[in-house]
């Protein structure tokens, strides 16, 4: 991961998140390497055609592994719903013997976001880095003329 952060039409930041995903019953369909090398160019090309960069993937027996940074207008269950349905459609048309299995992937699955500082970091910027800012202390620069009678 670079670590710099992007620009989008109205937003600025990184939006970056660590996904895993196991196959139903976390059968080991991807010790197979054809079927592993396969999956992995697909969760690529789809990445690709989404416009998503994927920072880095492991697949493993049992489940996948994925680093992968995403705009901020697209939702995190929507990415998963994309990775998951167009991989599944493409791996069973390829692959015969997947078609015996009613559901290709499980619906669990875990993300978390990623990004260059600690919790820790952010929390003392926050309460540190930020001055003694307090809205009432400015509000007394703003004198605002008090009117006591209003005129309709």
């Amino acid at each position: 991961m670079s670590g710099e952060l992007k620009s989008w039409s109205h937003s600025f930041g990184q939006n970056c998140y660590h996904l895993i995903w196991s196959p139903k019953y976390r059968i080991h369909m991807l010790k197979h390497k054809q079927l592993k090398a396969v999956c992995r160019g697909i969760l690529k090309m789809i990445a690709f055609e989404e416009g998503w960069q994927i920072h880095e993937i492991e697949i493993l027996s049992d489940h996948i592994h994925l680093f992968i940074e995403i705009p901020p207008t697209v939702s995190i269950s929507s990415v998963f719903q994309i990775l998951k349905g167009k991989s599944s459609r493409i791996l069973r048309r390829n692959f015969t013997w997947l078609r015996k299995f009613r559901c290709l992937w499980s619906r669990g699955k875990f993300y978390r976001s990623v990004g260059n500082v600690t919790k820790g970091v952010i929390e003392h910027y926050i309460q540190h880095s930020q001055g003694s800012w307090n809205y009432f202390d400015t509000r007394r620069l703003y004198t605002v003329p008090e009117q006591t009678t209003l005129h309709i």
